[in-house]
């Protein structure tokens, strides 16, 4: 996608300009955004015999029918396709029948009495040196004045914000660590906190111009990232003579 957008900065209006994006390859936009609707079931042999309960119950009264494998995928998918409970029990019965696969959907009332008590399997966390670690954060609006009162009211002028800094393995995709301040706390504030909190050996560190202090720099030095140039800006149209730009210029941009 990113060969099918062009950025244009917008200098205009605000300290901090806007991007805007003209799309030059309409042909491949499409297919990318129709692409986001085209959905894929497969169930494999190992999941159909697992879908019903085995087991012998260990303790007294009536087994259970289905698995907590069963549970799990129901919750998934109503999580995932925004379904209440009811719409999923027949979402997903009419997904085995056109698959003509010999099950059923439990109720969605076992469904809701299951779902506090099921077995969830998270992921592994991962181990070793990190390839490329990558640091942004973004802002969460916190809620609490109530439909009614915005109704009848209308919204206050002062918002509550918070900010949730993260650091991403950009190879694996995998959260490593997070952390949620106020709004008046800076990235390249939050930037040392985040990356003492991986204890693990990183090889190259990216993020944007917001990160490019002395500090973030003194910091990489600190957790004795290996690669020396790792610490990798990417570059926004509106700044100038920043840290990086200013550290460049004696000796030239490769």
């Amino acid at each position: 996608m990113k060969d099918q957008i062009t950025h244009y900065p917008d200098y205009t209006g605000s300290s901090v300009a806007k991007q805007k994006f003209k799309i030059t390859n309409w042909r491949n936009y499409n297919k990318a955004l129709i692409n986001r609707g085209s959905i894929t079931f497969w169930l494999d042999d190992e999941a159909i015999q697992a879908w019903y309960e085995s087991a012998t119950p260990a303790s007294r009264g009536r087994p259970q029918r289905y698995s907590d494998l069963a549970i799990t995928t129901i919750l998934v998918i109503k999580r995932v396709f925004r379904l209440t409970l009811r719409a999923a029990q027949g979402f997903i019965d009419s997904i085995f029948a056109l698959m003509d696969v010999p099950l059923r959907c439990p109720d969605y009332t076992s469904v809701s009495k299951r779902a506090k008590s099921v077995n969830v399997s998270f992921k592994t966390p991962t181990r070793g040196e990190i390839s490329h670690l990558v640091i942004d954060s973004t802002g969460l609006k916190v809620f609490g004045e109530g439909e009614w009162k915005v109704k009848k009211h209308g919204k206050d002028r002062s918002r509550i914000w918070r900010k949730l800094h993260l650091t991403v393995d950009a190879s694996r995709h995998e959260i490593i660590c997070a952390d949620l301040s106020l709004n008046n706390v800076t990235d390249a504030e939050a930037s040392p906190g985040l990356i003492r909190q991986t204890h693990r050996k990183i090889r190259s560190v990216a993020a944007d111009g917001a990160y490019d202090t002395q500090r973030c720099h003194d910091e990489r030095h600190c957790c004795k990232v290996s690669d020396e140039a790792a610490f990798c800006l990417i570059q926004r149209p509106y700044i100038s003579k920043t840290l990086l730009t200013r550290r460049i210029s004696p000796r030239g941009s490769p």
